[in-house]
């Protein structure tokens, strides 16, 4: 049984990511990360008729491949937690809806895969699951039609905006032992610095992130050399920078141990990407593509893994509110450490 300490949490028996898989479309494939991801889809529409269907059928096909590298049926899987940026959660549950497993659609933003891979955790160290399924998705087309102009009208990007992946990833938790082992976490709290410009996530979502981070930190009584790697989920080239001065102010400085997500995904020069990837997707396929594979080789030994979240909508921005933010974090260790 999970034990909380302060705001955070350990879990008595460490659950493990026993499988784990990613998709990524076309120009994410293309960047610096492409090797390490499991599919690389040239057709952005899946063979679907329509963006939404697409995003659907990349979560899907997603999950089916976590759940067959883990030697699974999708029967052994006792529920699946999974969300995505599309209104009422609709890729994740037109994506779930044939398998007949309980489903649990979470909305945390881009810091969803922390999320929804902290709630699978929580589920299987309590004794709730046996087995649980984490998954999320980002689609650069159905994003860009939801938060922002629709992609005929042809509006410049500003140096500050972020590119959304295409990129879905899945992780299978299991109560039993090996494998890559969940041993903390710590659930986000929202934080609102005032910043109003959808267009600069990466400034939104820091202060985020360096409020978890910190706190995960107090609360176990750790430090940043104590970790093979801090990663944040999709701050990106500006977020990055102002997440370290952040932390700096607070006597943490973890720029030796600190990677990106969205500064990792592209090429901003070559790319045309600005300041770098953002999504659902993002963070999870990164995850699941290079770092999980990371520590089953044993290449490092411990890593905090920290999502973030611009919780914002359409109607928000248009009304001129500010963007609340969050991010969730969870603490992965090789097998035995």
């Amino acid at each position: 049984m999970e034990k909380r300490i302060r705001s955070s949490i350990r879990f008595g028996h460490a659950p493990s990511i026993l499988s784990h898989a990613c998709t990524v479309g076309q120009k994410e494939g293309e960047g610096p990360m492409g090797d390490c991801f499991d599919r690389i889809e040239q057709d952005p529409y899946f063979g679907e008729k329509t963006w939404e269907q697409a995003e659907s059928r990349m979560q899907a096909d997603t999950l089916s491949l976590a759940i067959d590298k883990g030697q699974f049926a999708p029967s052994d899987i006792d529920c699946i937690v999974a969300g995505d940026l599309v209104n009422q959660c609709t890729s994740s549950t037109f994506a779930v809806r044939s398998v007949g497993v309980p489903f649990l659609g979470v909305y945390g933003a881009c810091s969803t895969m922390a999320e929804s891979l902290l709630i699978a955790s929580l589920l299987v160290d309590g004794g709730f699951c046996e087995h649980a399924a984490a998954v999320t998705s980002s689609h650069f087309s159905t994003a860009e039609r939801q938060f922002r102009f629709p992609l005929s009208y042809g509006g410049q990007r500003t140096p500050t905006s972020q590119w959304t992946c295409t990129a879905s990833g899945a992780v299978v938790v299991s109560a039993k032992g090996g494998g890559v082992q969940v041993r903390g976490a710590c659930i986000g709290k929202v934080t609102d610095f005032g910043i109003s410009d959808a267009n600069n996530m990466g400034a939104a979502m820091a202060p985020a992130a360096a409020d978890t981070i910190f706190r995960y930190l107090q609360d176990t009584r750790t430090k940043p050399v104590d970790y093979d790697m801090i990663v944040t989920g999709d701050l990106g080239n500006i977020g990055s920078v102002l997440l370290i001065d952040l932390l700096k102010a607070q006597g943490v400085d973890i720029a030796a141990q600190h990677h990106d997500c969205g500064a990792m995904m592209f090429n901003e020069h070559s790319q045309d990407t600005h300041a770098g990837g953002s999504g659902c997707g993002c963070a999870a396929s990164l995850l699941c593509g290079h770092f999980l594979p990371l520590l089953e080789k044993g290449e490092i030994r411990r890593m905090l893994f920290a999502a973030t979240g611009a919780l914002l909508s359409p109607m928000t921005t248009q009304q001129g509110e500010s963007i609340p933010c969050i991010s969730h974090l969870v603490e992965l260790t090789a097998e035995g450490v």
